[in-house]
């Protein structure tokens, strides 16, 4: 046998199979959670080594690795596969001494430390194992030595922890800084997959016990504290699960940010489980409180997996440390050659018009608004018989995250893209497409939104505003609220109700398409704790032509949920705002990272990495539900969207809170004070961020709807 240090990039399908071949495997040796007392972890260990699943770190296999993890943790098992891959890869040049450990005759468990080390404490499995990997966190002798007793230590972790005394000396080898921090990378990755599998699990059950159990004449799951905590639960769950894969696919491409994007997973998973966990204990209630249930022993080894952690130092520190300390930024999410290739293009572009950028997206600017027309941007993804040139998602995702991430006077010309052409392509007659599909192509079309009412906020199909036929033409009555630019615009893309009495509700609406200066149209102007301008909007006896009718008669609902699709390609824009906040703030700390966040270790820091972590998995979030746009997504991933909206929206009011924390009363002065940190970016963003969890929909809206996506029921 001989490995190098390369990753094997492995199909999907290979991987699904490998993990349901583990499953397979632990039904017959360790079938759940609650075996975890009397399961016969060596026998296991024999028939894993049977099968192959100690070969893994000769082939590289790190997917297929992780995937045997994550269904370990789901029977709360710590068998240590990653312990004996990451063994191999440091012994890769000794072919017998791999051949061992794949075989199973050298059973390894790992510690970081180095040769001086003659005790380890709170080693999983060290009864079973016969060797210790001692790893020099920063580099040196790695060693590998015979355990020659072990002690068991009662606790929290079941099977038991244990401290194990090391023997005889069984192999050496020398490492560089770089092997030693991918191993003990590696091994807390171990740990965060087992964690967050085993809280997945416990959820699952949760979920299911909230679909059955009835408690004051109804199912559980129909309380609303029930499906908010569900909800949460399932954000964390999903978000952590897209960072772990990020991880692995990170390791298989050989990307130089893999060890970052590897520990934004695992600190994830550090806050993440634990909540997990616990939210599944409060659904479960007493039933989950028993050792008859599976979830007492999801707990300990959730629990015990997490404290670990602390055991697994690296010499280069937490994530806060090398941000902080570094050069870079988060890793970027790849969007293939083709999304990258346009994403240079975009760049150069935003490079000649860079003293325009920073202002705003709200902020219009026509040069580069004409800039961008010039360039075919505007409507690329169109067809060409539209003016467009069917441009990939990952192209229009490009443009719209630059745009955000540069706070480039962008937004309203592709938010007319994005919320009103696409929809008037699909549903509109050719005379409204001749009309205005040219003038949102050249960003001329100035428009707002007319959804929200006094009694329609985030339940839109409430809306009263009420149209009238009245022969060619159509009567409209009503008041619409937070109409934001309505001061501004030109046309107004205006939802009102055509049939009171239709069933479901949401059947009775018609989309209109007006001028502003209809008479009739009344405008009150609101200024947004952001400093934006919100109106509201009062339609008087406004009479307009059946023409300027978007769809068909009762048939609006369609044409805004088509609209509001167009948001799939503008929802990265709140986690590149996010992202580009965070670097604000790095280039802060940079300047005196030790004045400014203090040593490692401290509670600043911990702040930092807390918002790299959340801006990580917002991203994480979003991308996914770019990913799950298509029918035959599955379910969950359907959910991606409203999880990204609730994460990306509580973490830009938390990160507006913490980076006061961080800089003082600095970070809360405006743009107009010479010098400001961030140039003001700070306090505007706080100003903004309870937007972020009321527009479109409350945060509380959007959990329900995550809630009822996982068969929770009204």
């Amino acid at each position: 046998m001989s490995a190098d240090a390369s990753f094997t990039l492995m199909a999907s399908e290979e991987i699904a199979a490998f993990a349901d071949s583990v499953r397979g495997t632990l039904a017959r040796n360790w079938e759940a959670p609650h075996v975890a007392p009397t399961a016969d972890l060596g026998k296991l260990w024999d028939a894993a080594a049977d099968y192959g699943w100690f070969e893994l770190g000769a082939d590289g296999a790190l997917g297929a690795a992780v995937a045997a993890v994550r269904e370990l943790g789901r029977v709360a098992c710590p068998l240590p596969i990653l312990d004996g891959f990451a063994a191999i890869r440091l012994f890769a040049h000794d072919d017998l001494l791999a051949d061992r450990i794949a075989s199973g005759e050298i059973r390894v468990i790992a510690a970081t430390g180095d040769s001086s080390v003659t005790r380890v404490r709170y080693a999983d499995a060290a009864r079973q194992a016969t060797h210790l990997l001692l790893v020099p966190a920063a580099g040196g002798t790695a060693v590998l030595r015979s355990l020659e007793s072990v002690t068991e230590t009662e606790g929290l972790a079941v099977p038991a922890w244990l401290t194990a005394s090391v023997g005889a000396v069984e192999a050496t080898t020398e490492i560089t800084a770089e092997e030693a921090d991918e191993a003990v990378v590696l091994l807390r990755l171990q740990l965060a997959v087992r964690a967050l599998a085993a809280a997945e699990r416990a959820h699952e059950m949760a979920v299911e016990h909230a679909k059955e159990r009835r408690q004051f004449g109804k199912v559980i799951g129909s309380f609303g504290a029930v499906q908010q905590r569900t909800a949460t639960c399932q954000i964390d769950i999903s978000a952590g699960n897209l960072l772990l894969a990020d991880a692995v696919r990170a390791f298989e491409r050989g990307k130089d940010d893999r060890l970052l994007t590897a520990e934004l997973a695992v600190e994830h998973v550090l806050a993440a489980a634990p909540r997990v966990q616990l939210g599944a204990h409060h659904t479960l209630a007493a039933i989950g409180y028993f050792e008859e249930h599976d979830a007492p022993w999801l707990f300990r080894r959730v629990h015990g997996d997490v404290v670990r952690l602390q055991t697994l130092v690296r010499a280069a520190g937490d994530v806060a440390d090398v941000l902080a300390e570094g050069s870079g930024s988060l890793p970027d999410a790849d969007l293939g050659e083709t999304g990258e290739r346009f994403r240079a293009e975009v760049r150069e572009l935003f490079d000649r018009f860079s003293d325009r950028l920073g202002g705003g997206t709200m902020a219009i600017d026509q040069d580069m608004v004409r800039a961008v027309a010039e360039k075919g941007w505007l409507g690329f993804a169109w067809p060409e018989e539209a003016g467009g040139r069917g441009a990939s998602l990952a192209e229009q995702v490009v443009l719209n995250e630059e745009t955000a991430y540069h706070r480039a006077p962008l937004s309203k010309a592709l938010g007319a893209v994005n919320l009103l052409g696409n929809s008037i392509l699909r549903h509109g007659t050719q005379e409204q497409k001749d009309t205005f599909l040219p003038l949102i192509r050249k960003g001329e079309l100035a428009f707002c939104l007319g959804y929200s009412e006094p009694e329609a906020g985030s339940d839109l199909a409430s809306l009263r505003t009420r149209a009238v036929r009245d022969g060619d033409h159509w009567v409209i009555n009503g008041q619409k609220l937070w109409t934001t630019g309505g001061h501004q615009s030109d046309w107004v893309w205006l939802a009102v109700r055509t049939d009171p009495d239709a069933q479901p509700r949401h059947a009775g609406i018609s989309v209109f398409l007006i001028p502003m200066d209809t008479p009739g149209i009344t405008v009150q102007q609101h200024r947004a704790l952001s400093g934006e301008i919100s109106c509201t909007v009062f339609y008087d006896d406004v009479r307009v032509p059946d023409s300027m009718r978007v769809g068909e008669v009762n048939g609006g609902w369609k044409v805004i949920v088509d609209a509001l699709a167009g948001e799939r390609i503008t929802m990265g824009n709140i986690a590149a705002e996010l992202h580009r906040q965070l670097d604000d703030l790095l280039a802060c700390v940079r300047e005196d990272a030790q004045g400014v966040v203090g040593p490692r270790g401290s509670a600043k820091r911990a702040l930092l990495k807390e918002l790299a972590v959340g801006v990580q998995a917002t991203r994480a979030l979003v991308a996914s539900a770019i990913r799950s746009t298509s029918q035959d997504a599955a379910a969950t991933a359907k959910l991606a969207a409203p999880m990204a909206g609730v994460m990306g929206g509580e973490l830009a009011e938390r990160f507006g809170e913490a980076v006061l924390d961080i800089l003082g009363p600095d970070a809360a002065l405006s743009a107009s004070v010479p010098g400001v940190p961030g140039g003001g970016s700070f306090e505007y963003g706080l100003r903004l961020s309870v937007m972020y969890v009321v527009g479109g929909g409350t945060n509380d809206i959007q959990r329900g709807m995550i809630a009822r996506g996982l068969g929770l029921p009204r």
